[in-house]
């Protein structure tokens, strides 16, 4: 029995092919395995209305399905040159999905959709449009007439204005899954965790140009939501996120600072009264309690300050020694591609 040389797991490369397409269309799914016919044949028929300067390609990002959508792409691979698959080896999630198929594509531009039907591929000409006239870098559909039940507008419509207040962003619609990238945006997106909610406003905090177009939206065809009451609050702490990544990622101590600073003044004033109380007004202090809370917020600013001045530490060190890296929060079964052998 021979020894392999060497033992160490290598995961499938994804990188994109030297040849550069004009087009790469990214679609995310999980068991979707009714869906993905009908929506291949409408993507194409969306290819063919373009005047491409280059080929197409098409990357679909099965993360982790279990009712046999892998079975359906397989066939979509053997027929179609155009077509990649990547398959995850267990559910990681939408930013993970897309995360892996924005590595893997080689397009000028990118488009994203959904696989369950709801968006519709003609419509694909209409997010280009901006890009192509130079007027955005990402371009995100707008749902405007959403054929969902209340459930899941009424907490969109809440979470899209919050979004709206908190980063300066205009969108109607932060989380429609339909959009179109230049792809100089997606050389500077990092996503993990459910940030994919919030590329545009990532993109915008980068400089790029971010625009919306209305799209159509169809009733859920087959199958039902992946996402559940969870998301909102892993929503909001990636809001949060998303916040402190676009403006103290970089200078960390003018937030921990400002409030460490705000923090420690309130605890001297109480304790510089205190102070005077006990020393020319002669009354005695030791039993107040407001002496221990002037102590704890003198405490509690003075940590803060300290948690702001090694934040600045390892963003400075992070900046220095930023190389790029593979995303580590995913883990892929199998690449199919047609310029390569694929990696079991």
């Amino acid at each position: 029995m021979s020894i392999p040389a060497s033992t160490e797991h290598r995961e499938p490369d994804i990188a994109p092919a030297v040849e550069r397409a004009a087009l790469s269309v990214v679609v995310p799914l999980l068991n979707e395995v009714e869906s993905l016919p009908q929506l291949h044949t409408e993507i194409t028929l969306a290819l063919a209305t373009l005047d491409l300067s280059g080929p197409a390609e098409i990357i679909y990002v099965d993360d982790g399905s279990t009712d046999g959508s892998a079975r359906i792409l397989q066939g979509l691979f053997d027929v179609d040159p155009r077509v990649q698959v990547i398959q995850f080896r267990r559910n990681f999630g939408k930013s993970a999905a897309l995360a892996a198929g924005f590595r893997a594509a080689s397009g000028r531009l990118v488009v994203t959709l959904d696989a369950d039907l709801q968006d519709v591929p003609a419509r694909i000409p209409s997010l280009l449009a901006p890009i192509l006239n130079d007027e955005a870098d990402l371009v995100s559909g707008w749902k405007a007439d959403r054929q969902d039940p209340p459930s899941k507008t009424l907490p969109s419509a809440v979470f899209n204005r919050v979004v709206r207040s908190m980063t300066g962003v205009e969108l109607h619609d932060f989380n429609c899954g339909f959009k179109a990238y230049r792809d100089e945006v997606l050389d500077e997106l990092t996503l993990y965790g459910e940030l994919h909610r919030y590329i545009p406003v990532l993109a915008h905090v980068r400089g790029f140009r971010v625009a919306e177009v209305a799209v159509p939206h169809r009733p859920r065809r087959y199958g039902h939501s992946k996402f559940g009451p969870s998301r909102f609050f892993r929503g909001f702490f990636d809001l949060l996120t998303v916040l402190f990544l676009s403006q103290y990622t970089r200078r960390p101590l003018h937030l921990f600072g400002l409030i460490g600073v705000i923090t420690f003044g309130l605890g001297f004033l109480i304790d510089a009264w205190l102070a005077f109380v006990k020393l020319v007004l002669g009354q005695p202090i030791g039993h107040r309690p407001l002496l221990t809370l002037g102590v704890l917020l003198i405490i509690v600013g003075t940590q803060f300050i300290v948690f702001g001045l090694l934040g600045e530490m390892i963003a400075h060190h992070a900046h220095l020694s930023n190389a790029g890296g593979r995303p580590t929060d995913y883990s892929i079964r199998r690449v199919l591609r047609h310029d390569s052998s694929a990696d079991a």
